[in-house]
Order: structure tokens, then sequence, then C-alpha cells
């Protein structure tokens, strides 16, 4: 789950790490009145999940409380990546006298965590990572020994940071660690992290990742879930328990394994670029999704793990069918523990379930069974006989016929 810049400050300030005072608003009003406590100049900032909002208009320094009432209101329902900001931080105003950028993440590649630093933060943290990649220092870090003072010295140093700054980055960058394993992050960002005109070292920005996985041990992680940026159907997936991503497409998936759906987002990709689009499943690794590809396009990855029984299965296709952009369902499933047979009896069972609800199902579905009593699987779908269950044998046949299907919707 990613955080807003405001709830990422929240947990900052919970860990001892200086942040400036602001208040979140939703109004215009509320605006108002958060500028007129804080007093001073303040910033405007739109709280939205993506970056770029300062290029995009939704950060303004502002100079009274009706000032930041003004901004306010053109900033909230701004559009910024696709994104509609419902929030906006209203925040003590700081002059910065240099910007710093610090991080840690989960590396996957070389399965460790990895520190980030540089004394070169700001907007173009990315270019520099790219066209200076020595200024932004990466130190692995140990699961086990974590970040000492010792390390910490370390990856300041490797950042190059001012002997006038160091020991100040050297306790935060401790503090953020802290951050990092006590609240179950996967990414802690600190971009600009600044120095003010005193000296003092401030996060004037977070962000934070936190592993969805590791919930139960944060049931106060719950408040941070915002119901206004949810997307509707993630949000009644989320409450069937199912593995479900809202993708920007008109095939619907479902198998069982996330290695398996993944591979299937590829293969109806690469076979929808013969209806006209073509993308692979590494966007939705890297935070994107299939938008801006033109033609047929997964609409979904939904893992329905191990068990596919009938209220699974129903679950699962609800969801999908719920969504008005999908044509088609693609349902692939390599039996293993769970056999073939009893996920076609799941699928079988779940048109009905659909059914009893009231619920319309009107868009075919293109079902690719193999492994464990697959053959019996497959009688079990021909003997049902459902006039929009097409059975197809392999994975890239089936994924074809079903981004066909879609185009000819």
């Amino acid at each position: 789950m990613d955080l807003f810049e405001y709830q990422a400050k929240e947990l900052f300030a919970k860990h001892g790490i200086p942040v400036l005072p602001g208040e979140v608003a939703d109004t215009v009003d509320e605006a108002r009145a958060a500028a007129e406590r804080i007093g001073g100049n303040v910033m405007v900032k739109a709280q939205v999940k993506t970056g770029g909002r300062g290029k995009a208009g939704g950060v303004k320094f502002t100079t009274s409380p009706d000032e930041a009432a003004e901004k306010a209101e053109a900033i909230l329902g701004m559009d910024i990546k696709g994104h509609t900001v419902h929030h906006v931080l209203v925040t003590e105003a700081s002059d910065i006298a240099e910007e710093y950028y610090v991080s840690y993440i989960l590396d996957r590649a070389n399965r460790t965590y990895l520190a980030m630093a540089s004394k070169e933060g700001g907007m173009e943290i990315e270019e520099l990572a790219v066209e200076r990649p020595e200024a932004l220092a990466r130190i692995a870090v140990d699961a086990i020994e974590g970040v000492t003072e010792a390390k910490a010295r370390e990856i300041a140093t490797a950042g190059r940071f001012d002997a006038d700054v160091f020991d100040q980055v050297v306790v935060i960058l401790q503090q953020l660690w802290t951050v990092f394993v006590e609240e179950d992050a996967t990414l802690v960002e600190v971009n600009p992290l600044v120095k003010d005109p005193s000296g003092k070292v401030l996060a004037l920005d977070g962000k934070v990742t936190l592993d969805e996985n590791a919930d139960f041990r944060h049931p106060d992680h719950a408040a941070f879930e915002d119901e206004a940026d949810a997307d509707p159907l993630e949000a009644a997936a989320k409450e069937k328990n199912l593995n479900y991503v809202k993708l920007d497409g008109e095939v619907g998936i479902i198998g069982n394994g996330a290695g398996l759906v993944m591979s299937t987002l590829d293969v109806v990709a690469y076979a929808g670029e013969e209806f006209g689009g073509v993308t692979a499943a590494n966007f939705l690794y890297s935070g994107e999704d299939f938008g801006g590809v033109n033609g047929v396009k997964p609409a979904n990855f939904l893992d329905i793990g191990g068990g596919a029984s009938a209220q699974v299965m129903a679950d699962g296709l609800e969801i999908i069918l719920g969504d008005p952009a999908v044509r088609s369902v693609f349902v692939n499933v390599f039996g293993g523990i769970t056999a073939c047979d009893e996920v076609a009896n799941g699928i079988v069972q779940a048109l009905d379930l659909i059914a009893q609800h009231g619920a319309a199902v009107d868009k075919p579905l293109v079902v690719r069974l193999d492994g464990n009593n697959s053959d019996e699987g497959r009688r079990i779908l021909e003997d049902a006989n459902h006039p929009l269950v097409e059975r197809v044998d392999t994975m890239d046949g089936a994924a074809r016929r079903a981004a066909e299907l879609a185009a000819a919707k």
C-alpha cells in the first residue's frame, strides 16, 4: 500500500524524524483554517500517489490563509497523471539551503535491502541516477545487522554529505531504517531531505510503501487506506479476500498461482498484438499498468491460489464480470494440489451461483485446463455445455481466442 505524503510524514514523526507541522484538508475552507492555525507562509501540496506534482502545478507557495484557500481550490479536483486530487497538505513553508536524497528499498533482484543516498536531491533525482550514477550511492544493508550507527555513517559517507550536516543525516538514516523495519515497509524515501538556513536537516517530503502481507501485525495501518482513492473493484475483491489488481484492458484473467497469472498477462498482451495492442506483464512489477497501449489488453490480475472452490471461483468471476471494460474472460489453470476436475466443477457451479444471485453472465469465458486430472476437468466442461464457455487446450491458443473474442465485442 502506497501512502500519501502526509501519511508518510505521520510515520516519520512517530519515529522521531524531523518534519514541518502541517494539516491535511479536503475542502477549501479546511485549507484556509489550517493555514490560519499554522500561521505565516505555507505550502499547499496535492496529495496523490504519484510523482510530478510540482511540475503539474500541484504544489503552491502561499503567504496568507486566503491565498492558501485560493490555491487549494485550484488544486482540489486536479488530475495529475490520472490521479484525482481529493486532499491537500497545508504545511509550514521552509527556506531551503540544500536538498538531499535518502531511501531504503527492498532489492528483489539481489534478495537484500538497499540504501540509496546523495547530497544532490530534488525533483531531478531520476535524471541524476541515469546521467551521473556515481553521484547516487547504493549500499547493501544486511537484514540481520540492519542500519547501525556505523552502517549509517558508511551510507552518509558514500552519499558525500558535508561535515556540517553529516551527524544529523546519520541519525535520520537510523530513524528511517526503524520506520522501514518496524512498519514493515518495502520503500521509505525522502526527497528532498533538506537543510534549512539555520542548518537543521528536515524531511520535506516523504514516500512510503507498506507491505500489505504484514497488515496482521499493524491494525493501525487500516487507517491509511483512502476510500476515495481506492478502485471500487479492488475494494470489493479485498472484502472477498481475493488477490486482485485492476488493469486497463478488456480480457479478464483468472489463474491459480501468481507466476502463472503473470505469464498469462504476458501471453494475452502479446496475443492482443494481432488485434492492435502489445505490452508486457513487467509493467505490473514497476507499478504501472497496461494503459497507453491501443488494442486488446489484460483487464486485471486475479490469483485464486490453490483453492478453486465454487465459491472462490464465483467471487472471482463476479468481480471480473462486474468490470464494464471486460469483454471476455480467460480462466487459466494448471492443476496441482487442486485438481482440474475440482476447478471445472468450480467453474460450472460458479456460473450457477452467479445466476442465482441475479447477475448476468453475458461475457464469453475461455478455459484452459492442464495438469492433474485435466482430462476429467475437460469432460466436465464439455458435459456442462455452457453456451458462454469455450475450452482451448493450449495457453497460447486460449489467450489468442480470448483476445479475439474481446476484440469482436
